[in-house]
């Protein structure tokens, strides 16, 4: 498909041009790993593809005990950063998980959550640790919880020429991310389960993505959790309430029964390893 490129030096310049009739249709381009190729197969009508590239959002900083990741920053630049490991390794669970290493260095988190893919592998660990996606347009900025943020498969709460500025995540020491596929570098994720302690509201969280159009905490598993660390019994109770949640999606990837399997025996995995990050014997 033919298309226009424009690469905006300005955040103003770039929701202009996504504004203006004349453009349209037009839709912001991050990393392009997963766009460019809807784009190019007609899947995604687009006139013009509006280059975020220069804008000023290839940042990472922390916010005392919150990480702020700018929406174009690649993600193989987010497990460099001092105190990400340590801090918030579920996230570096998941980052890793996305693709290949040469995808890393050109996939962004903003371009992911812009995406909404229903088998993202880091939708459920900003889940878990209780994210907020900054987004701004010409009204202004506002901030939208991640769980509000994603509201279908390919389905986001983003207004037209709104944009992703930044994500904001909670540190979470205790916290994992764990994934099965076919082949690990090229295939998407059947199912991935995210755990973490989430300090704000004291509590283990639980969160799943693949099983659904859009990720889902699992209240019905952090019911079982109410000691910090669980015990290993209350793991064992969590997961067979996570594998007993609503149905969960057959697909060209996996049936329903098997992802329940899969969920169950994740869920264990991710306690095993969110412990062990957290230094918790």
């Amino acid at each position: 498909m033919t298309f226009s490129l424009e690469r905006p030096e300005t955040v103003g310049e770039a929701i202009r041009i996504l504004s203006d009739p004349s453009y349209a249709p037009a839709v912001p381009l991050a990393g392009g790993t997963d766009l460019l190729l809807d784009v190019d197969e007609g899947r995604i009508p687009a006139r013009t593809v509006v280059s975020l590239a220069r804008l000023p959002w290839r940042t990472l900083h922390w916010e005392g005990d919150t990480l702020v990741v700018g929406a174009t920053l690649p993600f193989a630049k987010l497990p460099a950063e001092a105190g990400v490991r340590t801090r918030l390794p579920g996230l570096v669970d998941a980052v890793e998980a996305v693709g290949s290493l040469a995808l890393r260095h050109r996939a962004t988190l903003g371009g992911n959550l812009g995406r909404a893919a229903p088998a993202s592998d880091v939708l459920p660990i900003l889940l878990a640790v209780g994210a907020v996606v900054r987004l701004v347009s010409a009204s202004g900025e506002r901030e939208v919880p991640i769980g509000q943020f994603v509201r279908g498969s390919r389905e986001t709460s983003l207004a037209r020429a709104e944009l992703i500025e930044s994500v904001a995540i909670p540190s979470a020491p205790r916290s994992a991310y764990v994934w099965q596929r076919v082949r690990p570098a090229n295939d998407v994720s059947q199912v991935g389960v995210a755990v973490a302690w989430a300090g704000a509201p004291g509590a283990w969280q639980v969160a799943l993505g693949g099983v659904l159009p859009t990720p889902v905490r699992v209240a019905e598993a952090e019911a079982q959790l109410p000691n910090d660390p669980p015990t290993a019994a209350e793991i064992d109770l969590a997961a067979r309430a996570a594998a007993a949640g609503a149905a969960f999606t057959t697909d060209k990837r996996a049936t329903e029964s098997y992802r329940r399997r899969l969920v169950s025996t994740l869920v264990r995995r991710g306690f095993a390893r969110a412990m062990a990050a957290g230094g918790v014997p």
